[in-house]
Parts: structure tokens; C-alpha cells; sequence
């Protein structure tokens, strides 16, 4: 008894004790929460004091950043949890039967993000106020909360984009509050604040974990695995505040329990905001359908995933005019996220048993009866194995389980490549991941041929099939086939440096490939291609294959050395020939064995530009290929010396147009000998121009035609109801639609892809056949069409057009990608064809 008033006494001191330590953060960053943006430092500088006050907040960092800031979660929740965390955490795993035993504490996980997208910039703002509130001792209802719950919370998943817009914000800001839109601070500069340093949105890159940041976080959110999941974002300043529920489409792998609690979650904050005169709206524009969101992900994992949008975002500031004269200040703005936060951290505590209830049920369920259609994936052994190597870390990434398919027969199911139902066998070399896991229904979004799409209106792409994104044979089985052994991923053996042979020959298959030809360019080593097949000692190999020829390299110190080390950094198994005397094909001292000049490219980029797709570029070239690359602007492309490359990349355009100087200069640099590659809607400058051979139509009949059909549903158009405006205008569009693309293999573009691709469509724009040109990828007929939603105005007319195509150009060349070939870094097959423009043709 004694012994107990004492340890009441202990913590009563204690508590007392936190109570005087702990600063609001008023107190500690001397300004008022809204009254300037933090920078991401002094956030961590606030976390840090209150962790080394508070004993029931710890302070985790999973990573940093590419400009090297810390990434960081808080977890918070009472004494007794925090004694017992770890126990809590592996629980939280046993339950999903991601491990094994039975739990023995009954603690859910709330894990709330903040700032995703860095110029939605309350977001880490009301991070810290929601966070002093939670950690304050002396709050009792927060303190009663985490009786029965743990939470996370991240306050700034992008911090680099976060810091560069509140640094430009706070020097470009008035002393006196000026919220007129027009003023400089209201009005971000290219590219924004909102992407990550590589220009990515990292709100999209949640499964796919193509960034640094994404990759660290979801390696701590896999040991977690939390049962709700908030992400804290800010939308346009005339829309007041979106919560939960979401809009259609939602997935059909949700749960009742998942729409449910959103509902409880809605109405609770709901009543708050009531309480305040607060306007906000709930089940429109934010649906539940692409799996790589930071409510979708979460939702395929079990949790409850819920986006919330204060009205503001970075155009708001301090404070700025909404469209009916009303100030929008980043304290009101703190205030609503703020709310939400409490919000759920309230409707947990009080539902914690049944989210933990329906959290388990959701992985007993869908592991032993899963609900989608298809029931079990083939990836065939004979497929591109730098591609299979490449997916196969992707699911490891995701906890996704697959094994060998073993020796079966009589198999049906559907055929990828072909979009129709085939039979087929399996070997001991295919690979089949099952929905009977606990990652089933995951697996089951990743690889779903045809995603249920119950409204055309939707806030993103509507497929993603990973078969299609690597470019796999591959089948989708309706029946369970489990796998019959553990898969072992096969072994590489290093190569080591002997006599030297007359060539080296790596095969060109993947983006590992690409690294490697990148490697030996960089370290000076002459490397060609033969534009024919050939056959040496036995074995045969395709045009396009990588040689690197003791001829032509006697210049090179340790060449061998130099050969095998980046092989075997690359894992690429090299093959060797003793003599240029081919068997059949071209022999190494042909015209037609072609020597790859070490390219100088330059990207550009800057206004007029889509950032991200000017950053999907460079991020490949810095982190898949490890390869110089200048950075120009659009602005000033025609007072640059281009004579300083040989390659130049125009990314997509939103809106932007290039000068007169700057055309005349590109096309004369690209007749004396250069090579630009233009992508998606930079073909427009150079479309229907004259000199060029891109045309939309193929004559003047066509084109006629076209229009005449245009102008006749234009005046049907007119009748229809006010309400179906928006259902018009996407009828005219594409949300990644995929069509197959029958590529040209004797072509440099077509080098490595076995023949076919396929493309993601998220544009209108078709494009003739080239007439004086190279049609080196085609969409054969409107039966390519594979999956994913396309207009009705434009997916009958999608046949018989140029997907991907070079002409020539004086001295220089041309390449088209009429469709983004690398897609959020995610597209994966894409990186090899886009590989072969830079590398490959005009060499």
C-alpha cells in the first residue's frame, strides 16, 4: 500500500514537472502558430524539446531526405503504452499474419501524415500545434485518448519541397497581412513547392516507393501497419475544407467497415466544425481507386485511409482573398487541421476494440477468401528477366509473397499480352503469386486486369497492371494456385577479369543494362551495337545487344578489370566471343556494328515546362542511370550554345511555347547533327509544321472528316444538361488507358522490348503514321486497347497511329514519345525504350 501511494506520488511530481518543462510552441519559436511558416529545423528543434521533456513521446528517424533533412515520426501514447511499445507494435503484425503468434495487447495505431505536397504548407504547421496537444500532460482529454491507442505522427513527409516554399514564402511576404492573390507572395514561381526535390508528388508514390523518401517511409510504416491512416492536405483557396467520406469511385476490395468508419469519422468532425460555423464537404472530387495515394495505400492494407484538404494551399500564404472577398489565414487554416487531428484521435479511442476487430478480419478474410476476381498471377519464366528482377523488388518492397508455379497443365486464365482469356501451362521457372496471403487484397489492386471503375470521374489514372508496367508475359487465373515451392531468386555469379576476349556481349534488356552502358561510357570505354542478329561460338544474340571489343579499347587502363567490375556492380552476367568471324549475322568490323558516342544531353526544364515530367527524367538519369546531365531553361533556349550537346529532351509542356529564336535555333542545331527527343506535349510545337513529318491527320480528307464529326457532336452537345458538363469534358480524354504498341525490333527505339510495349495514355493526342519517317512504335488497330478509362470521343480513333517515331532531320534526328514512357518512375519498361532514344539511334 505504501509502495504504491509512493509511485503515485512519484508520478504526480513527474507530471507536475512535465507540466512546467513543456513550451507551447508560441513560447519556444517566439511567433504565434500562423503568423509566419516555420522552417522544417525549428519543427524538429520543437519535436526535440518536447520528447526530452515528455517520456511518453518518442522520437524515430527513418531517413533523410535527398537535400539531407531528417525524416522523422513522433509516436505518442500513455505511459503504460510506451512501457509496452514494442510488445504493440509486433502485436499489430500478428495480427495482419504478417507474423507469428497471438496477440496479447489490444492498442491500435493511428498514424497521421502531414505536408506530402510542401506548398500545401499548413500542414507541418498544424502538425506542431496538434502534436503540443497530444504531448501536453495537462490536457486530460488528449491524455485520455492514448489510454488506448498509439500515435504516429510524420509532421513532414517532404520537407525539401516544404522548405522551399515556406524560405521563398517568408522572403517574399509582407510585414502587413497582404492578402491581395496579385501580390508576389501569392504566386509560386516553376516549380513550386509542392514535388519533392526530384519534382515527384510523392502523394502518387506510395506503392511504387520510386523515391528516397517514399522507400524510407514505407519501411517503417511495414513494421507498423496502423489501422487508420489521415493525410493532411490543402487544396484550392475558394474550396473551404474536404473530410472524409470519399468520393466514387471507390474500390470494390473496401470493406463496409471502411466506408463505415469514415462516416463516423466524418460526422464527428462534422459536429465540431458545425460548433465553429466552418464550411466544409464531404463524398466529392477525393475517391478511393489508385492504389498509390496516402488513403488508398493504407486502405489496401487494412487500414481506414482518409484524405483531408483545407481550403488554402500555397497561393493562401499568411492569408489571401477567397473568391467571395474573405480572408483565409493560415491560423484559420491551422485551426481546421488541427480539429481534424483531434477528431481522430477521438473517434479511435472510442472505437479502438472494433477497428482493431474489423483490422483483423479484413487479413483473415481476404487471405482465405479473397474477393476479387482474379484469384492467383502468372509471371512466365521466359519473360524479360531484368524486368522480372525489377518487379520482384517491388514486391518485396510491399511485402507481397510469391513463389515458383511448379509443373501444371490445363491452365486458363487471362493473357495480358493479348487481353483475351488463354490456356496455358506452368514450369518451375514461372513465378505465381497468390491472393492467398495476408497482403491479398494489394496484390490483388497490383496486378487486377480491369479495375471495376463505377464513375468515368475519377481524381487519377484507372490502371496500373504491373504486367503491362514491366512488360511481362503474364496471366490473371480466376481458380487458386498456390505456389509450389519458395522462390529463389536466381544466382549470380560474378564475372572475373582474365584473357582478354575480342568482345564482351551483354544482352540489352532492362534499365540495369542501361546503368551498365552508362558506367562504361563514363569511365571512357568504347562500347557498339550491331543493328543485325548474330551468332558467335554457339549462341545467338538480337540486334541491339551491348559489345565492348578489346579493339578500339587498347587505350584503356585495367580494361578488363574496368569491364567486369561494372557488371558485376550491375549484375549483369557477360558473355565472350574469341573472334569478330560471326557465325551468321555481321561480323564486328561491319559498317553495321555501330560504336555508341558517349552523348552530352541536356534536359529542359523551367516554365511552360510540366515539372513533373521534367523530373521524372532527371531523376532517371541521376539515380537509375548515374549520368551527366545539363539543366537548361525553356526561357533562354534560344541564347544557349547548344553546339555543347548532342542530345537534348523536351519534357511535356503545360501551356508553354517556345520563342522563334528558340525554334530556329533547335531545328538548325538539330540539322547539323543533333538528336531531340520530345515527349507527350511537346510534340505540339513541331506538329502539322512545316518540314516536319509529325502530322495529327494523314490527308486533308481525314482532317475534314474529323472535324465535320467534331461539329455535329458539338451541336448535340449543346442540349445536354448543365450537370453533365464535366462527364463531356473527360469524354474527350484519357486517365491511363493502356494500349499495346507493336514496337519495330530491327529499329534502335525498338532494341531490347521483344517486339511490344505498352504505352499509358493520359492524353487526347494521335498522331498519323510518319510518312518520311520511322513508325518505330504502333498502335495497330483500336483492338490494342487494353484496359483503363479512355473518352468515347477519342478511343475509336486511337488505331493506326504512331505511338513512338524518329525521322530525320538534316544531319540529327527526331524521336516522339506521344505518351510519357516513364510515368512516375513507376513505368518501368518504359525507362529501357527511352534508354534506346538517348543511347541508340542516330549512333
Amino acid at each position: 500500500m505504501k509502495k504504491s501511494l509512493l509511485f503515485t506520488l512519484i508520478l504526480l511530481a513527474f507530471i507536475g514537472f512535465a507540466k512546467a518543462q513543456i513550451q507551447t510552441p508560441e513560447q519556444f519559436l517566439g511567433y504565434k502558430p500562423g503568423d509566419r511558416f516555420t522552417p522544417h529545423h525549428r519543427m524538429l528543434d520543437y519535436f526535440e524539446h518536447v520528447a526530452a521533456q515528455n517520456p511518453n513521446v518518442k522520437l524515430i528517424q527513418y531517413g533523410e531526405t535527398n537535400e539531407k533533412r531528417p525524416l522523422i515520426i513522433a509516436i505518442l501514447s500513455s505511459a503504460e503504452n510506451m512501457a509496452n511499445l514494442e510488445q504493440i507494435r509486433t502485436d499489430n503484425l500478428k495480427r495482419a499474419g504478417l507474423m507469428e503468434g497471438t496477440p496479447s495487447t489490444a492498442i491500435p495505431i493511428n498514424w497521421m501524415s502531414f505536408n506530402v505536397h510542401g506548398n500545401e504548407s499548413v500542414g507541418m504547421e498544424a502538425a506542431i500545434s496538434a502534436f503540443h496537444t497530444l504531448a501536453d500532460p495537462s490536457n486530460s482529454k488528449s491524455q485520455e485518448w492514448l489510454k488506448n491507442q498509439v500515435i504516429i505522427m510524420d509532421p513532414a513527409i517532404n520537407p525539401d519541397g516544404r522548405d522551399r516554399y515556406a524560405m521563398w514564402y517568408n522572403q517574399k511576404m509582407n510585414t502587413t497581412l497582404q492578402p491581395d492573390l496579385q501580390s508576389m507572395e501569392h504566386n509560386e514561381p516553376w516549380p513550386g513547392g509542392r514535388a519533392n526535390h526530384y519534382l515527384f508528388d510523392l502523394n502518387r508514390d506510395w506503392a511504387w516507393q520510386v523515391q528516397v523518401e517514399s522507400q524510407q517511409r514505407l519501411k517503417i510504416y511495414q513494421q507498423w501497419m496502423p489501422q487508420l491512416h489521415l493525410d493532411f492536405h490543402e487544396q484550392g483557396i475558394n474550396n473551404p475544407f474536404y473530410m472524409a467520406p470519399a468520393a466514387e469511385p471507390l474500390h470494390e476490395q473496401l470493406t463496409v467497415w471502411q466506408h463505415e468508419f469514415q462516416d463516423i469519422f466524418g460526422k464527428n468532425t462534422a459536429k465540431y466544425f458545425d460548433e465553429m460555423g466552418r464550411f466544409y464537404f464531404t463524398k466529392e472530387r477525393f475517391d478511393l481507386l489508385y492504389p498509390s495515394y496516402g488513403d488508398t495505400y493504407p486502405m489496401y492494407n487494412g487500414a481506414i485511409g482518409m484524405t483531408i484538404e483545407q481550403g488554402g494551399g500555397g497561393q493562401a500564404g499568411r492569408g489571401g482573398f477567397n473568391a467571395v472577398g474573405d480572408t483565409v489565414t493560415l491560423s484559420y487554416r491551422i485551426e481546421g487541421h488541427y480539429t481534424a487531428a483531434m477528431s481522430a484521435a477521438e473517434v479511435t479511442s472510442q472505437n479502438a476494440d472494433k477497428l482493431l476487430e474489423e483490422y483483423a478480419k479484413f487479413y483473415k478474410e481476404n487471405a482465405s477468401n479473397p474477393k476479387g476476381k482474379y484469384k492467383s498471377f502468372v509471371i512466365k519464366g521466359d519473360s524479360n528477366p531484368a524486368q522480372v528482377a525489377k518487379l520482384l523488388e517491388l514486391l518485396d518492397k510491399n511485402g507481397i509473397r510469391y513463389g515458383t508455379a511448379g509443373n501444371k497443365s490445363g491452365l486458363k486464365g487471362y493473357e495480358y499480352q493479348s487481353g483475351k482469356a488463354a490456356s496455358f501451362a506452368t514450369s518451375n521457372q514461372d513465378i505465381v503469386i497468390s491472393a492467398y496471403q495476408p497482403k491479398s487484397v494489394l496484390a490483388q489492386v497490383f496486378f487486377e486486369p480491369n479495375p471495376q471503375l463505377n464513375d468515368s470521374i475519377t481524381y487519377d489514372i484507372t490502371s496500373w497492371a504491373l504486367p503491362y508496367a514491366y512488360n511481362l508475359k503474364a496471366y490473371a487465373l480466376e481458380s487458386r494456385l498456390d505456389p509450389a515451392s519458395s522462390y529463389e531468386k536466381p544466382a549470380f555469379t560474378e564475372n572475373v577479369a582474365g584473357k582478354t576476349p575480342v568482345a564482351y556481349i551483354a544482352r540489352w534488356n532492362g534499365t540495369r543494362d542501361a546503368a551498365f552502358l552508362a558506367s562504361l561510357l563514363n569511365q571512357g570505354i568504347r562500347v557498339k551495337y550491331p543493328e543485325f542478329p548474330f551468332k558467335t561460338e554457339g549462341k545467338s544474340f538480337p540486334a541491339g545487344t551491348l559489345l565492348i571489343t578489346k579493339g578500339g579499347n587498347e587505350y584503356v587502363a585495367d580494361f578488363d578489370k574496368k569491364v567486369t567490375e561494372a557488371a558485376n556492380k550491375f549484375g549483369i552476367t557477360l558473355e565472350t566471343t574469341q573472334t569478330g568471324y560471326m557465325e551468321e549475322g555481321k561480323d564486328f568490323g561491319s559498317p553495321n556494328i555501330r560504336i555508341i558516342q558517349a552523348p552530352r544531353v541536356a534536359l529542359v526544364g523551367g516554365d511552360g515546362t510540366s515539372s513533373l515530367n521534367y523530373g521524372e527524367i532527371w531523376h532517371f538519369f541521376e539515380t537509375d542511370l548515374n549520368y551527366p546531365l545539363s539543366n537548361l531553361e525553356m526561357e533562354n533556349l534560344g541564347r544557349y550554345d547548344l553546339s555543347k550537346y548532342d542530345v537534348l529532351i523536351l519534357p511535356s509542356t503545360r501551356g508553354g511555347s517556345l520563342s522563334k529564336a528558340a525554334q530556329e535555333k533547335v531545328i538548325a542545331w538539330v540539322k547539323a547533327g543533333g538528336k531531340l527527343i520530345a515527349i507527350d506535349g511537346a510534340l505540339n510545337f513541331f506538329a502539322n509544321q512545316e518540314g516536319f513529318a509529325l502530322k495529327t491527320y494523314d490527308t486533308e480528307e481525314e482532317k475534314k472528316e474529323a472535324e465535320k464529326a467534331a461539329e455535329a457532336l458539338a451541336k448535340m452537345e449543346r442540349l445536354a444538361p448543365y450537370q453533365e458538363g464535366e462527364r463531356l469534358a473527360i469524354a474527350g480524354g484519357a486517365a491511363g488507358a493502356i494500349y499495346e504498341v507493336e514496337m519495330d525490333e530491327t529499329h534502335p527505339l525498338g532494341y531490347g522490348t521483344e517486339g511490344k510495349f505498352f504505352t499509358l495514355k493520359n492524353n487526347s493526342s494521335k498522331f498519323a503514321y510518319l510518312t518520311n519517317g520511322v513508325n518505330a512504335g504502333k498502335i495497330l488497330s483500336n483492338d490494342s486497347y487494353r484496359t483503363g478509362y479512355i473518352g468515347y470521343k477519342i478511343k475509336s480513333k486511337m488505331g493506326e497511329s504512331m505511338a513512338i517515331g524518329s525521322e530525320r532531320q538534316g544531319r540529327g534526328h527526331m524521336v516522339y514519345f506521344v505518351d510519357n514512357p516513364i510515368f512516375r518512375g513507376f513505368w518501368e519498361s518504359g525507362k529501357l525504350v527511352l534508354s534506346n532514344a538517348i543511347f541508340m539511334v542516330g549512333q
